[in-house]
């Protein structure tokens, strides 16, 4: 791509060493956008300053919920160098995302070339502090200036950075998880496998209720039986069961993440038994019951690894293990985050360096 690049003239302060940053709230100086016609497929693909988007509020979008995001982070390792973490996954699940909302996919080299162009952009912006990363959020959205449930024929497609801290405020800490028996997040056949915000708006009501007993995040089951484990609202989910590392198996109503896969080839280079399989919560609540659920942990690219401490199913309060992280969700982490950073070897060549 011949990507134009205007710099701006009014540079944000950037944070100061040591400032907690917390999770999406601060933005970078620059942005990426590139417009789509059915004349001109994808055209003009730019670097901007960050600014406001300018959108007719008969815009599609705001409607009828076309739209699709990734996420992904930018790190700089001790050799002052700036990597990429597996972005071809993050390229292809964009592409599936967009198939299955009838939006014309970027092509995936497309995506890549962009995201590597801005981030060497605002390079300056990555921090370097433990538990710190670039996080990097592509998004299209459907622009046609029209009320009518059919797909859009113009589309934005923007990339956004973010220097973030911990997805948590108290970092890698055991977190309490909720289990929705009421609503679901997903169903066959639906779009639980793409990554769009109607999935994560459905899923705000559990949200809700498990905020209100002081748990952080929800665990859904699934659509139709409303009894086998699927996913958290920002994560994939692992158990330890019996000294078996299990995670449920893919179907269309979970989504693929790129952390999950990342963890399960790992678990398998360090010798961690693990297996993908449906489970059920009766399983779980018996295993637990048992004394052989010994840990639980969550898996993103937000939060690369969550320990969790306690679950609510129904009337029913389990305390994983003695309630704090867990000895194979530490070594998983330090592990994926020292590839990640590059204090790690990389033996699966994930880690790709922005030249």
């Amino acid at each position: 791509m011949d990507i134009k690049i205007t710099l701006t003239e009014h540079k944000k302060d950037k944070p100061k060493a040591g400032t907690k940053l917390g999770f999406g709230k601060v933005f970078t100086d620059h942005m990426f956008l590139m417009n789509y016609s059915p004349e001109k497929g994808w055209f003009n693909p730019r670097i901007e300053p960050f600014h406001p988007l300018e959108l007719y509020p008969s815009c599609m979008v705001f409607h009828y919920a076309q739209e699709m995001f990734e996420g992904l982070k930018a790190y700089k390792g001790k050799d002052n160098s700036v990597y990429l973490f597996r972005p071809e996954m993050n390229a292809k699940r964009a592409y599936n995302s967009c198939l299955r909302l009838c939006i014309p996919p970027v092509k995936e080299e497309d995506f890549i070339e962009a995201i590597k162009t801005l981030v060497k952009v605002d390079e300056d912006w990555i921090p370097t502090e433990d538990g710190t990363s670039l996080y990097i959020r592509p998004f299209i959205i459907a622009t046609d200036e029209f009320l009518g449930v059919h797909p859009s024929k113009t589309y934005l497609f923007v990339i956004i950075l973010s220097p973030s801290g911990s997805y948590y405020p108290d970092g890698l800490k055991p977190v309490n998880i909720w289990v929705e028996d009421e609503y679901v997040r997903a169903v066959r056949g639906g779009m639980g496998a793409a990554k769009t915000g109607g999935n994560y708006a459905c899923s705000l009501i559990g949200q809700q209720k498990a905020s209100r007993e002081n748990y952080s995040q929800v665990l859904w089951l699934d659509g139709v039986e409303r009894k086998y484990i699927e996913e958290v609202g920002a994560m994939n989910i692992f158990f330890k069961i019996e000294g078996k590392i299990v995670t449920p198996l893919l179907s269309d109503s979970i989504l693929p993440g790129i952390t999950r896969d990342s963890i399960i080839q790992l678990c398998k280079y360090l010798k961690y038994p693990v297996e993908e399989r449906r489970i059920s919560i009766d399983e779980l609540v018996e295993k637990q019951k048992e004394g052989k659920l010994e840990e639980v942990f969550g898996t993103g690219t937000a939060a690369v690894i969550s320990p969790v401490g306690k679950l609510r199913y129904k009337e029913d309060v389990f305390t994983i293990g003695d309630g704090g992280i867990g000895q194979v969700s530490q070594s998983l982490y330090d592990h994926l985050t020292g590839i990640q950073k590059g204090d790690l070897n990389d033996p699966f060549g994930w880690r790709e360096k922005i030249d």
